[in-house]
């Protein structure tokens, strides 16, 4: 009897709606996670409930609504247009789509495998660089799911992609795709999403890999140590964060007279909140207001044929001794 394979994409998940309500589920739900935030339980929910979400929600919100399509929220959109493509390449696979917080739930995406009669599972989150506070989550999310499951699929779980050919090509491609002529000659940006230095000085590997992805993507580029610069982006609290930060990189790069930048976050696989609003609205708008002339946000790889071919790449690299 041949095996029937299902996989699971898992992405970090967004509101429903781009309203006070919305953002406060989706926030809280986000910001209750102990891998997301390692402070002692029961302050931190009180400073959550009374301070944090009372104050953020509606400036969330309004962030949202700019960037919010007619078919809903770009992060969801995205993901969804991603796993069609995906079946649509690999037929021999069940596909499903979950994200940590909000919906569809990891569990609602388990769940349709296992009716779909599913006895092998790949679960392939869509970050490339791991952290604890994303990729372990999903593999909390997914091992939850099962903990009272009798029958548990054969399970499988792609940790990261930092470094791989296909991503690096990819990036290196949609870099090339946006520039021409006109910009050619823009200081390139590579910009992660920020994390607390207290989580790599536990050994969470984030920051190097974050590193060596652009390092990668650098020589893939041909661009020298001039060309281009790492940082990172969507610090919250007060903590000591990862850096440089990404506004303080563009500030001195203003100041020192570059004129053209161009900026992609690899570590996005689709398009979200903070690449939409907070890089290619805001960190424009703070990049203009210093001095510079052109501004060009280059977009996360979302469905295009490259972040299928190498989604494809991965999902046979880990399931073909089950074919």
């Amino acid at each position: 009897m041949n095996s029937k394979i299902g996989i699971l994409i898992v992405n970090l998940g967004t509101p429903t709606q781009p309203t006070a309500k919305g953002v406060r589920d989706f926030l809280k739900a986000f910001l209750s996670d102990p891998r997301v935030i390692d402070l002692p339980a029961i302050p931190w929910q009180i400073l959550l409930k009374t301070i944090i979400l009372p104050l953020r929600c509606k400036r969330v919100a309004k962030n949202y609504q700019k960037i919010w399509t007619e078919q809903g929220s770009p992060l969801r959109v995205f993901s969804e247009e991603l796993v069609r493509a995906l079946q649509a390449q690999t037929q021999e696979c069940c596909f499903s789509l979950g994200m940590t917080y909000g919906e569809p739930s990891i569990k609602h995406a388990l769940l349709a495998l296992k009716q779909k009669g599913v006895d092998k599972l790949l679960v392939l989150p869509l970050y490339p660089q791991y952290s604890s506070t994303t990729t372990a989550s999903v593999f909390d999310a997914v091992t939850s799911a099962f903990s009272h499951c009798p029958n548990i699929p054969e399970l499988r779980f792609v940790k990261d992609y930092h470094h791989h050919p296909l991503y690096i090509e990819a990036l290196a491609n949609q870099v090339n795709r946006h520039h021409d002529a006109k910009n050619h000659d823009a200081h390139l940006l590579i910009s992660f999403h920020g994390l607390p230095e207290r989580y790599c000085e536990k050994g969470d590997p984030y920051a190097q890999q974050c590193y060596q992805t652009a390092t990668l993507l650098a020589e893939k580029l041909c661009l020298n140590k001039e060309q281009y610069s790492i940082c990172f982006q969507s610090r919250f609290g007060r903590a000591k964060w990862l850096e440089p930060s990404t506004e303080n990189v563009v500030k001195t790069l203003a100041k020192d007279g570059k004129k053209r930048l161009s900026i992609i976050c690899p570590g996005f696989a689709t398009d979200c909140l903070e690449t939409l609003e907070e890089i290619a609205i805001g960190i424009k708008q703070l990049f203009l207001a210093q001095g510079g002339d052109s501004f060009m946000y280059i977009p996360a790889l979302n469905d295009s044929k490259d972040q299928v071919l190498l989604m494809a790449a991965l999902i046979k690299q880990n399931t073909q001794d089950w074919r």
